[in-house]
């Protein structure tokens, strides 16, 4: 049975950023995926929920690269793409910022924000002696903080071990922002946060929006979903089982849905 997808009208009448077509991935014997779709559109949060072992994960790393699926096919801008590998997926301008974060501790914020993207210094000095760029990687990390509106960090030489979750969680989300061109894609970026700080993550994630780059965000924290996400995409037992909007369902709806409660043809209790 085919669920009934709710979409914005503008997103119909638009080519989709990122499109996800029939993936399947198993392992062994155990479906990760089933044949699921997706569509990402610029300047929208796409959330994605579901419980665990819904295929969420395993969604979000055939998208980015960290895994390969057996089947279906993925479009970017409209071209066939295939990533073997993160790497991949980057170079094409996907950026994922995964709960664990992957930041250097005992770097300051430019050196993270620039981790295996270090810039070589123009000239000889960059091309024969190799002497990397220092001052300029710290500019444009800076520049990358502020447009991204994070007042909580002023020193961008600061090592990130003395930054609290919530700073972390902005330096990895700045450094996706500034090398995403494309996509940026968030795991669970306020699971580990206080109020005060998942608000600030909120805010960065809607100033990503109002730049135009879409997002794509994993989450448990339903009422975090429904403050910033433009669409829903609800995974359920390795399968998309509807996509729906902050305004045509509640989060009550959401959770019926994503729990097998209730599906999208019939909006009733399931027996």
């Amino acid at each position: 049975m085919t669920a009934t997808v709710n979409r914005p009208q503008d997103t119909q009448l638009r080519a989709p950023i990122l499109s996800a077509r029939g993936l399947v991935k198993t392992f062994g014997r155990v479906i990760g995926l089933d044949g699921v779709d997706l569509d990402l559109y610029a300047g929208e949060v796409l959330a994605v929920i579901g419980d665990n072992g819904a295929g969420k994960s395993t969604l979000i790393k055939c998208l980015t690269g960290a895994l390969v699926p057996d089947a279906g096919h993925l479009v970017l801008e409209e071209r066939p793409v295939t990533f073997r590998r993160p790497q991949d997926a980057r170079a094409a301008g996907i950026e994922t910022v995964y709960q664990t974060l992957a930041v250097a501790p005992a770097l300051d914020i430019a050196s993270n924000m620039y981790l295996g993207r270090e810039e070589r210094r123009r000239g000889i000095l960059g091309s024969v002696f190799r002497m990397l760029d220092h001052r300029g990687m710290r500019d444009r990390a800076s520049a990358a903080v502020r447009d991204l509106g994070i007042q909580t960090i002023q020193n961008i030489q600061q090592p990130v071990e003395t930054l609290s979750g919530g700073q972390r969680q902005a330096v990895a989300v700045a450094r996706a922002a500034a090398f995403g061109s494309k996509v940026v894609v968030l795991d669970e970026p306020t699971a580990a946060l206080g109020v005060k700080e998942s608000n600030q993550v909120l805010e960065m994630i809607k100033g990503l929006r109002e730049r135009g780059l879409p997002v794509i965000l994993i989450s448990h924290n339903m009422p975090h979903v429904w403050e910033v996400a433009d669409r829903i995409h609800i995974q359920r037992l390795g399968r998309c089982a509807g996509v729906i909007t902050p305004d045509s369902h509640t989060m009550s709806d959401g959770v019926a849905i994503m729990t097998g409660a209730t599906n999208l043809q019939d909006p009733q209790p399931t027996s």
